[in-house]
């Protein structure tokens, strides 16, 4: 076979749904919307979005309420040393480089560093916390590591 043989898709192009043109048209009367009701009618109705159970108590209803949300949440960021090393070297790293770099949420209240990775330059990093190898590798690197209250 030819490229010049090959014929149309025949599923290629479908015929449009000319609806409520005459019963002859197959498509008459209810317009493939079945009988009357809220169902051939616009709009949502009912069954939307899978949550109408027909009168019956919906799921979220008859499961229990659980926990809470603590206002005195303290929203930890974690970054590891990859990230740091992308820094040049003397850079003090602290909340506002990372934001800035957009590595760290604004409403983050603490950055703990994580040893993940590795770090070649000096650089002085400030955060809230510090893993054991984290600040050992940035200190073997010829940095400087300072514990924010």
């Amino acid at each position: 076979m030819k490229i010049h043989e090959l014929g149309k898709d025949p599923g290629r192009l479908q015929k449009r749904k000319r609806l409520g043109r005459g019963e002859g048209s197959g498509l008459g009367r209810q317009s493939g919307h079945g009988n009357k009701g809220s169902q051939q009618r616009s709009g949502r109705g009912k069954g939307y979005g899978g949550v109408f159970e027909g009168g019956q108590m919906p799921l979220q209803r008859r499961l229990p309420k659980r926990g809470f949300k603590n206002i005195n949440r303290e929203r930890v960021d974690l970054i590891n040393l990859e990230i740091l090393d992308r820094f040049d070297a003397g850079t003090v790293v602290d909340k506002s480089a990372l934001v800035a770099v957009g590595k760290v949420r604004a409403k983050a209240t603490k950055i703990k560093i994580l040893g993940t990775g590795e770090i070649t330059k000096a650089i002085t990093v400030k955060a809230n916390a510090f893993s054991a190898s984290a600040k050992a590798a940035i200190e073997a690197a010829g940095g400087t590591v300072e514990i924010l209250k």
